[in-house]
């Protein structure tokens, strides 16, 4: 928790996903036939960078709020999300952006209202930043960023608190000495175009780290990251040599939808609780990953962001909604080694995603003594989501791996080759809705233990 409140201050948007599928073209046009199930509703545009960050701390939105039927659903939205709602009254709609999602695709966009006139000449603004332990602008280009009384109130907080920038292309240009900014590939192109500076020759990350320290210079900010995408990040504070912070891989085709404000908001509250820029920009990278690999913005409130680490469970939603084979194993993997790759690799061959079940600190412990493991679970998590065979790690705290699998439902359980001829201690739940245990073969000669066992007497070299 921070010592005060994340402020989110800019355009609060309603998003609504028309959700159906679509099996036929109309007979008047060639256009998909769309049969609606159901309309589901959601926080955007700054009102969903609040309501990510509201997961992590306290957090206040400052907003212009129209007092219409859109409004009032969207503030309830964002209030049950745990935001506190500070609006400023303006004369327009409230912005609606309705998608029609077909099959998991989305086919088009429909938008309309927008605001109008914006009453910020009260102090709701200065009163809502007093408290704040750090502030993101959210602009998505309704004006409210360009108004006097609330630039002066965020240039006086760029002094005393970390203030990072999620600009637009049509909004207004950051306030002098925020923290960090964040446009992404194509409004990094489209600002830093506008200003004239960056040679049209350049390409690819060279004329990314130059659009940056243009942005960086002309907004007089302490470091601009322009998001890449499934690429990650680049963070330049004007440098020739900017840091590249790659984003892990997600598997299936995620939602990218507001992976924008994860990023941004994920930063923010980094940046709150004492991080400096490099580690806030590390942890928007891997929050906006997690986002996407979660189902993205279209599941909104169906589970927290991170979920899939915990359970597994949208890799293999997605696998089993596109009608293919999920498949698991399991183990310490402490030491990974060349027996465990292969073993991984057998699995993964055997359907369409690879989930790791891996025993945790107190589990490893408990089945092989107090000196073990030699590697903590989080480092032998990482290792193995890094490998090309592995679609997703689950870590589990129990002796056996059975709730885990009663949880992920895998079709193929894999067992390494030390069980070739015996009954696999998991097989009977497998078969409790139809699942089959196997046996790959091990390479000859590959243990941890073995591996435990040489290094010990083993005399040290200079």
């Amino acid at each position: 928790m921070t010592a005060g409140p994340v402020v989110v201050l800019g355009d609060a948007l309603l998003d609504i996903d028309v959700l159906g599928h679509a099996g036929r073209l109309s007979p008047d046009a060639p256009v998909p036939v769309v049969a609606v199930d159901d309309e589901v509703p959601r926080p955007g545009g700054a009102a969903l960078a609040a309501a990510l960050a509201a997961r992590d701390t306290d957090v206040v939105l400052v907003t212009a709020l129209a007092e219409d039927e859109d409004g009032a659903r969207l503030r309830a939205l964002v209030e049950a999300a745990g935001v506190r709602v500070v609006a400023l009254p303006h004369a327009g709609s409230t912005p609606v952006k309705r998608r029609v999602r077909a099959d998991g695709q989305s086919l088009v966009r429909l938008d309309h209202g927008g605001a109008g006139p914006i009453d910020a000449s009260g102090g709701a603004v200065v009163d809502a930043l007093r408290s704040a332990s750090a502030v993101l602008v959210s602009d998505y280009g309704h004006g409210l960023t360009g108004l006097g009384p609330v630039r002066a109130a965020l240039a006086d907080a760029a002094h005393r608190m970390p203030v990072v920038w999620d600009p637009h292309p049509r909004g207004a240009m950051p306030v002098p000495g925020v923290r960090l900014a964040t446009p992404n590939l194509a409004e990094a192109s489209a600002l830093a175009g506008g200003l004239e500076q960056v040679p049209p020759a350049l390409d690819g990350l060279t004329r990314v780290t130059d659009e940056a320290r243009v942005l960086v210079v002309a907004w007089r900010a302490h470091a601009v990251a322009v998001t890449l995408g499934a690429r990650g990040a680049l963070l330049s504070h004007g440098e020739s040599s900017p840091s590249v912070i790659p984003a892990p891989q997600v598997v299936g085709a995620g939602d990218a939808c507001g992976a924008g404000d994860r990023f941004a908001s994920a930063a923010t509250v980094a940046l709150a609780s004492g991080a400096v820029t490099l580690e806030a920009v590390q942890a928007a990278v891997h929050g906006a990953a997690r986002f996407v690999a979660d189902g993205g913005a279209a599941a909104f409130g169906r589970a927290p962001v991170g979920a899939s680490q915990a359970s597994g469970a949208s890799v293999v939603e997605r696998v089993r909604a596109a009608g293919g084979k999920v498949v698991a194993t399991g183990g310490c993997f402490d030491l990974l080694h060349a027996g465990h790759v292969a073993t991984l690799e057998a699995a993964r061959a055997l359907g369409d995603c690879l989930v790791v079940c891996l025993n945790s600190d107190q589990s490893v412990r408990r089945l092989k003594g107090p000196s073990r493991p030699l590697v903590p679970q989080a480092d032998r998590a990482r290792v193995l989501a890094a490998l090309q065979p592995v679609d997703e790690v689950v870590v589990f705290e129990e002796d056996t791996p059975v709730e885990a699998l009663r949880r992920l439902r895998p079709d193929v359980w894999v067992k390494g080759g030390d069980y070739a001829g015996a009954e696999l201690p998991e097989a009977a739940i497998l078969r409790g809705w139809g699942g089959q245990s196997v046996v790959v073969p091990y390479l000859a000669g590959r243990s941890t233990s073995g591996l435990v066992t040489a290094a010990a007497g083993r005399p040290d070299r200079p």
